[in-house]
């Protein structure tokens, strides 16, 4: 969408209006939800792409969102329910909640028309958690026009595993130990509401309503929490299969965070965006 390498280049400081960087209140389950948007120069309308932080969110990508911004794309980056200081409490489904609450939201006229965004082009990255949630809140709004998860978490290809107790309290116990920045929830709590759901929060299963979208899969070779081999090349077979037609993957040799392939990541998905974000007809 920009002629200059938006990694290493400013916009041109003759475009008007300015970039900026206004924060929005969204409302979720009676909650206020805080989020930064990042809009770029230039009289629009924008494409819009959420950014969905994972669990907690200690890395929530807002270098991603500035690079967005500087490749043509107004990006937000907001809080979920019971996370870092927002009211209410955290839990797994409050997140789906959310999502889809802000994604909605964002397209309105109030705020769309207000920021120079175009509702007509909404795409959803997310990381980690973020991954699972893009990819659920995609299969449920059929006019999000791209979706990409990074790390993606998929709850289906953990849950089963949890008949074996050592491996269900591993899980309660890592859960533990990422609450500070949370609030009313356990570590208990989460693997129970995993268990609730069971194969319904599978991600393979949502290769057939998700099979008329562009989709991007990034996983991670040196990822301890999201391990390649059980969250992303399984569901690469599952979408390669359906078909997702459009589906796009890639494997970084690097950790959950991608600490080392920002750029590499950020390339990547402004490239899938170029490319697939098209104007809905």
């Amino acid at each position: 969408m920009m002629t200059a390498d938006f990694l290493v280049s400013d916009p041109s400081s003759a475009l008007t209006p300015a970039a900026s960087t206004p924060a929005l209140r969204f409302t979720s389950g009676g909650e206020t939800l805080q989020g930064i948007l990042h809009i770029p120069a230039g009289p629009g309308p924008h494409p819009i792409v959420v950014v969905l932080h994972g669990f907690p969110g200690n890395e929530r990508n807002f270098d991603l969102a500035q690079a967005l911004r500087r490749a043509g794309y107004a990006a937000l980056v907001f809080h979920y329910r019971g996370s870092w200081g927002m009211g209410g409490t955290w839990s797994w489904g409050h997140v789906l909640e959310d999502a889809a609450q802000v994604t909605a939201a964002i397209r309105t006229d109030e705020i769309a028309g207000a920021h120079r965004l175009d509702p007509r082009r909404l795409a959803l990255v997310g990381h980690s958690l973020g991954g699972f949630t893009a990819l659920m809140t995609a299969a449920d709004d059929l006019t999000i026009g791209a979706v990409a998860s990074v790390s993606g978490f998929n709850f289906g290809a953990v849950t089963p595993t949890f008949t074996d107790p050592a491996v269900r309290g591993g899980y309660v116990e890592a859960f533990e130990e990422e609450l500070l920045p949370l609030r009313g929830t356990s570590g208990e709590a989460l693997v129970a509401e995993m268990e609730a759901a069971g194969d319904a929060w599978s991600l393979a299963r949502l290769a057939p309503r998700l099979a008329d979208r562009p989709v991007l899969l990034v996983g991670t070779s040196r990822d301890t929490a999201t391990p390649h081999e059980i969250h992303h090349e399984p569901m690469v077979r599952a979408y390669e299969a359906h078909p997702v037609p459009r589906l796009e993957h890639h494997v970084f040799p690097s950790d959950h965070a991608l600490s080392d392939h920002r750029v590499a990541l950020a390339r990547t998905v402004v490239d899938f965006l170029d490319r697939r974000l098209a104007v809905a007809e």
